[in-house]
């Protein structure tokens, strides 16, 4: 899937998107995507902006670090929309199963339909070759837990702070 040129069409962009692997020279944009998927979280905290900045900054270099160790022949993309980096895609192909690891966009691209069209390209992807899509969705994250009910993943088990969910080939 990597450097695959997606047709979108949403309410709020029209244009390409690409995925391009990942490099060092990324780093800089993937700890601001990461910081701004953990707002929600760190707003519930009394932490200052300095506190907040080196928290999100450790907790990315060790997912970064847990990605790169545990799951070497994952494919580690950015998303760009018309040669702009507005996401992230982190994708494992196994013999029988794709894993979806991670999904990430920028505020100012998510709920614009551009997310679905990137997992409707994995599904079409995992349906063409036979394979299932699993990933681990955070327990909190009701939002996007319904969003893969509505794109036909099931709940498989629950670990308390993530439930496994499946999507088998169509």
């Amino acid at each position: 899937m990597n450097g695959l040129l997606l047709p979108v069409r949403t309410a709020r962009e029209s244009g390409r998107l690409r995925l391009r692997t990942t490099t060092s020279g990324d780093l800089p944009f993937l700890l601001r995507l990461y910081a701004s998927t953990r707002v929600e979280e760190l707003d519930l905290t009394d932490w200052d902006a300095a506190t907040r900045a080196a928290f999100v900054e450790m907790q990315f270099r060790a997912q970064r670090t847990h990605y790169l160790t545990h799951f070497p022949d994952a494919q580690c993309d950015v998303v760009e929309l018309e040669g702009i980096d507005i996401g992230r895609l982190y994708v494992r192909r196994s013999g029988s199963d794709i894993v979806l690891m991670d999904i990430a966009l920028l505020p100012a691209y998510r709920s614009a339909g551009i997310g679905s069209e990137l997992l409707r390209a994995l599904l079409n992807e995992a349906s063409s070759s036979g394979r299932a899509v699993v990933l681990h969705v955070e327990a909190n994250n009701p939002r996007a837990h319904d969003w893969y009910q509505r794109s036909g993943f099931v709940d498989v088990s629950s670990s308390g702070v993530h439930t496994l969910m499946r999507r088998d080939p169509a």
